[in-house]
């Protein structure tokens, strides 16, 4: 079965125009949901809204929307009401500019959804507005309404289709300022970064998202396993405390050692040649060298 459109609607370049929906890239039909029972029963149970005065159960038809204005005082809001404000881009993304998409900050990247043609009729001018951005490497802005929000968007081509990016607005994202304002400046040692650069090529890889699994569901799944065939729930086992590192330039050597004697080895995560091995052998034997001369030094 198809998976329903999140959002469905129209998509602009100057006079150009074809209809276009929005699917999710996520799913989470697979995940793992628990229901809420009651202990002593063992029966499924239900939220229930109450009046926060009298206590008493609210049906949905005596259920509306409030704003505040002032303490204790709101405007109500009808569902229908919000559903009448409309502004352009509650069913029209008209794309008003055109970036790289590198010139964009991942921090105010948001939520991906695959953007297609919504029907035979809008293939060709959607094949058009796609191919042009692909030639020139660009990806476009525009705005859409959302699940109720009017979001800032990427669009940007992807194989058949295209992939459409909500952005998060700057007001709405902490700068990495003022959370990294209280690490110290360090001096890096020159020898120590060699060391660490010849560690990140020799685990050097290609990215292959289907070598993920989690591990957390996993464990889900091996306790309700468990738990239905009427066995102990397994014991957690304690994650095994890093000591710390109190000599990092020893530290980075001995790392750098133990994946030389490993040897050279070439597969799909990722490639280690002669060469690199060769590097990683000099790269170590210069720190030995160092950290000797430092012991006849002191």
């Amino acid at each position: 079965m198809a998976p329903r459109p999140a959002w469905k609607g129209y998509l602009k370049l100057s006079l150009v125009t074809c209809a276009v929906e929005l699917t999710n890239v996520v799913t989470h039909s697979e995940r793992i949901s628990f229901r809420v029972l009651n202990r002593k029963t063992g029966n499924t149970v239900k939220r229930v809204y109450v009046d926060a005065e009298t206590g008493k159960p609210v049906g949905d038809s005596d259920e509306i929307k409030g704003y505040e204005v002032d303490e204790g005082a709101f405007v109500h809001i009808e569902e229908d009401e919000i559903e009448a404000v409309r502004v352009e881009s509650s069913n029209m993304m008209s794309l008003d500019g055109f970036v790289d998409k590198s010139s964009i900050q991942q921090i105010y990247l948001d939520t991906p959804y695959y953007l297609s043609p919504a029907d035979k009729v809008s293939q060709d001018a959607f094949a058009v507005i796609r191919d042009a951005m692909a030639a020139r490497k660009k990806a476009g802005l525009a705005r859409i309404v959302l699940y109720r929000r009017e979001r800032p968007v990427l669009i940007e081509p992807l194989g058949k289709g295209m992939v459409l990016t909500t952005l998060r607005y700057d007001s709405t994202v902490r700068q990495p300022d003022t959370v990294f304002e209280d690490i110290k400046a360090v001096k890096t040692d020159k020898e120590m970064i060699e060391l660490a650069e010849h560690i990140i090529d020799k685990k050097a890889a290609r990215f292959d998202p289907s070598k993920f699994d989690d591990k957390y569901e996993e464990a889900l799944l091996e306790l309700i396993r468990a738990k239905k065939a009427g066995r102990k729930a397994p014991k957690a086992k304690a994650a095994a405390r890093p000591s710390n590192v109190v000599n990092l330039f020893e530290a980075l050597k001995q790392s750098l050692a133990a994946d030389n004697d490993g040897g050279a080895k070439t597969g799909k995560a990722g490639k280690t040649t002669k060469g690199k091995a060769t590097k990683g052998r000099a790269a170590t034997e210069k720190a030995s060298a160092r950290t000797s001369s430092s012991r006849k030094t002191a």
